[in-house]
């Protein structure tokens, strides 16, 4: 404290005791005044000495408070002009008005008075446009923290520079774990005697070391066709880069020895704990097997996957002894409810239908009631002369319900048969999902990332033609009780006929098996081509779409419909695959509108174009050679541009690899 300040403390008790003095004088003065008045004199001089101290002090607080301002308003000034802080002042016009010293240092000019922002920082535009009050952006190979002051049109960089980087580093340290699982092991060894097992299993270890060996990942074998990685992500980062071409070498360099083994890698990021990062990768290998393996799968805590591979089609690998199991093990759970529910997607065809009434007759030979949920305003042609005949069958027909009945039937102890879908937002009626607990799922997708929650049976076989495959073998386990009806033959070889087209693609030895049996039980196959036909007025609008294609790169057509101009998920499917029937032509897209805010695209390919990559790019999904996806709130031309994208992406990452 300053000493005035200090005197001016003790000179208040003072004052007190100069007016208590003065009162007793004055009643001095009424009984004797000369001795008053010499009392009063005596008084005088203590009161002109502390007048005297009164005004030097006051002297001495105005020039203390004008140097404190003057050191305030310097210190001010130094902060303002050399603290290591950006400040920025720019008008309406984005044009610069003043700036700090250390600011015009960081653009290593003199000054950036009347230059617009537009020439020497334009990523400062959007962060004000998008009126974001702070946002990290680079300058000049640094990070700033910009934050903005709207009214005052005043912006503050902070140097985040070290900052950022000890992030990055810190995020690239992080661990992350791989399940490397060799697909088809157990299938190709199994004829092999001893010596050729040990030359193939030396060999793919060797390549995986040296593969681990270049990019420093520690890799263990721990079974016959399980290896198990740790790295950092930044590792990761450098293998997603490639691809991981890793793939394509062990496949490679194993058919040179006339076997083709192909790995599925499961990859767990993003966490600190070891167990969950266990989990994570166990989980993303059970995703990349489910989607057909040959790929990876890299399954981030948020929920959010990336796939890479994929590239070959799925060697089929189911036996009918999982058949038998999966089908006693159905059985099982419909014997303990008290009726079955089925359900296919949105807008069914006929695999959906076929495998749904397969489904039914599984739970009649159990000796449960089923049900199949239908809207029939969501109904193709085809799947509308089907239906039209199984009115013929009130038995059967009695069994079709739509969403609502099927809400208020169900109960605590119904089982949910979801076919042909394994996506929640596919369903017909994702509120009979949310009601029932136990559920079954069947379907011969590649498994997507939206998958039904805790299904209590899961048989998906990617390698399969259609459901109505699948459940095809069911059937051939379950109690002989009763015939299975020439309509319910027909429906199961319907759905096989038309996702194989008419058994040119995904066919197996076991889609024919299936075929033969439906026909043994009295399939009419004259029947099936009835249901379908198509109408004159339907073929040339299917025309006018394949006219308008066009080659965007070598083998690869797009067509597109009109603005105007609405077409079903059938028609533009049905164009996709005449178009792939065309000479030259190895990938076919079909776009178009389905209705006023959502267009349709129809991918499909040989099998040298993996259309389920590009198609997951635009949030879709499918097979290698047949895949699809909706996109919103875009104009058809708008689409054509993302899909060009998205196969310029596609085709990049596989000349990478």
């Amino acid at each position: 404290m300053p000493a005035f300040l200090e005197k001016r403390s003790i000179r208040y008790p003072f004052y007190g005791l100069v007016g208590v003095t003065v009162v007793l004088l004055i009643i001095l003065f009424l009984y004797n005044r000369i001795l008053s008045l010499a009392g009063l004199l005596l008084m005088f001089f203590p009161i002109y000495y502390m007048f005297v101290i009164e005004q030097r002090q006051r002297k001495e607080m105005e020039e203390y408070i004008s140097t404190l301002s003057y050191r305030v308003k310097r210190v001010g000034e130094e902060a303002l002009m050399e603290m290591p802080i950006g400040i920025m002042l720019i008008n309406d016009e984005y044009y610069i008005e003043w700036t700090n010293p250390f600011l015009s240092s960081c653009f290593d000019e003199d000054t950036l008075v009347g230059r617009s922002l537009y020439d020497i920082a334009d990523a400062l535009i959007p962060l004000i446009k998008q009126e974001v009050e702070t946002e990290i952006i680079t300058l000049h190979d640094r990070k700033f923290r910009v934050i903005h002051k709207r009214e005052e049109r005043l912006l503050y960089f902070f140097d985040v520079t070290e900052q950022t980087e000890i992030e990055k580093m810190y995020h690239e340290e992080r661990t992350a774990i791989a399940i490397i699982f060799l697909d088809n092991y157990d299938d190709l060894t199994q004829g092999m005697d001893d010596q050729m097992r040990g030359s193939i299993n030396n060999m793919v270890t060797s390549i995986l070391n040296k593969w681990a060996q270049d990019n420093g990942i520690f890799i263990k074998r721990i079974s016959s066709e399980r290896f198990i990685a740790v790295f950092n992500e930044g590792i990761l980062q450098l293998l997603e880069k490639g691809k991981f071409s890793i793939l394509d070498d062990v496949r490679e360099m194993t058919s040179k020895q006339n076997v083709s083994f192909t790995l599925s890698i499961g990859v767990g990021a993003g966490l600190s704990s070891l167990p969950e990062l266990g989990i994570l990768a166990q989980s993303s290998l059970d995703l990349a097997l489910g989607r057909g393996g040959d790929q990876v799968a890299i399954k981030q805590p948020n929920g959010k996957v990336k796939f890479f591979g994929g590239k070959t089609n799925p060697i089929e690998k189911r036996t009918r002894v999982r058949a038998r199991v999966i089908s006693h093990a159905l059985k099982d759970l419909i014997t303990a409810s008290d009726k079955v529910i089925i359900m296919g997607h949105k807008n069914p065809d006929m695999d959906s239908i076929g495998s749904s009434i397969g489904i039914y007759k599984v739970a009649q030979m159990n000796l449960k009631d089923a049900y199949i949920v239908v809207n029939f305003q969501e109904m193709d042609t085809g799947v509308q002369r089907l239906m039209e005949e199984i009115r013929n069958q009130e038995q059967l027909f009695a069994h079709f319900i739509g969403p609502e009945e099927a809400l208020d039937i169900a109960t605590d102890k119904t089982l949910l048969v979801i076919v042909d879908t394994h996506k929640p937002s596919l369903v017909m009626d994702e509120r009979l999902l949310n009601k029932i607990d136990n559920v079954v799922v069947i379907d011969h997708h590649r498994r997507g990332e939206d998958f039904i929650k805790n299904p209590l049976l899961v048989y998906m076989e990617p390698y399969a033609s259609s459901t109505a495959e699948l459940v095809t073998e069911f059937l051939e386990y379950q109690p002989k009780r009763g015939k299975i009806e020439m309509i319910e033959a027909t429906a199961l070889l319907a759905g096989i006929i038309v996702d194989t087209k008419s058994f040119t693609l995904r066919t197996g030895a076991r889609t024919f098996d299936a075929a033969a049996y439906l026909r043994g039980q009295g399939a009419d196959t004259i029947l099936v081509q009835k249901f379908l036909r198509e109408d004159v007025e339907t073929y040339i609008k299917r025309s006018k779409l394949i006219e308008s294609a066009s080659f965007y790169r070598e083998g690869i057509a797009i067509a597109k419909g009109n603005e105007d101009e609405y077409h079903d998920q059938v028609m533009i499917a049905q164009a996709a695959d005449t178009l792939l029937t065309m000479d030259s032509v190895i990938a076919s897209f079909v776009i178009s509108k389905r209705s006023e805010e959502v267009i349709g695209i129809s991918a499909r390919s040989l099998g040298k174009v993996n259309v389920q990559i590009i198609m997951e790019s635009l949030k879709g999904g499918g097979h290698l050679t047949n895949a699809a996806t909706q996109i919103s709130g875009l104009t058809i031309e708008e689409t054509e541009a993302q899909l060009k994208l998205a196969i310029d992406d596609y085709f990049e990452g596989v000349k990478k690899e």
